[in-house]
């Protein structure tokens, strides 16, 4: 395991100013389009990863001109091909012993490619990893047969969905709305729109996967 953490920017919707990354322990890969977003947020990425099959002609110097100068920062990826560009970079991160992955313009947009990302979410968990999806206005985490603790200055909406036919034995403390050792299903939403309420909260689940969703207020 590897310390620091991988930042991966893609091409969705980013709402960040700003991205803690940290120079010295964290490694960042711009995910195809998040090329862009990196020159917007002043970051230079030490991996770029994409087919580069929709970038603008600007974009497409910088990538080109990275491939005569640095070539060890560009991997040039097929058109067509079963990875996603956001799939491709998780695989560079864990390859490189990575644990933790903040995704960063991985939602919004395209509403298959938010779906994607959850689910690599998963690829990740069931590979010893951590994934969050990271926006302005929350985050998004998986929670796998395990008990999780959140701040207490935690302030906003918590969704809570299962992920599989079940989960089983979920627990919540401490939120607006507890639930005690009950089954959740995917067919009814149950968890939504729950809310924090300035006490460190606490979710659990004995068997299955769930999708956490916060929506915070800063």
């Amino acid at each position: 395991m590897r310390d620091g953490s991988c930042f991966i920017i893609g091409a969705g919707d980013l709402t960040v100013g700003s991205i803690p990354c940290h120079e010295d322990t964290d490694y960042v890969i711009a995910a195809d389009g998040g090329l862009m977003y990196c020159g917007i947020l002043g970051i230079e990425p030490n991996l770029v990863v994409g087919d580069f099959d929709s970038l603008d002609e600007e974009l497409n110097s910088t990538v080109e001109e990275l491939e005569r100068t640095a070539p060890e920062k560009i991997k040039r990826l097929p058109v067509e091909k079963d990875d996603t560009d956001m799939a491709a970079a998780i695989k560079e991160g864990l390859a490189l012993g990575y644990r933790r992955f903040y995704m960063y313009g991985a939602c919004g947009g395209r509403l298959e490619h938010t779906l994607a990302n959850i689910q690599l979410m998963k690829y990740l968990k069931n590979r010893g990893a951590e994934g969050f999806l990271c926006d302005g206005n929350g985050m998004s985490l998986l929670v796998q047969d395990e008990e999780i603790a959140l701040k207490e200055t935690l302030e906003g909406y918590i969704n809570i969905f299962c992920m599989g036919d079940s989960a089983q034995g979920v627990t919540l403390k401490n939120l607006k709305y507890e639930l005690e050792d009950v089954d959740l299903s995917d067919d009814f939403p149950l968890g939504i729109s729950n809310e924090f309420i300035g006490k460190s909260a606490s979710i659990s689940v004995k068997q299955g996967t769930l999708l956490v969703m916060i929506d915070w207020v800063e």
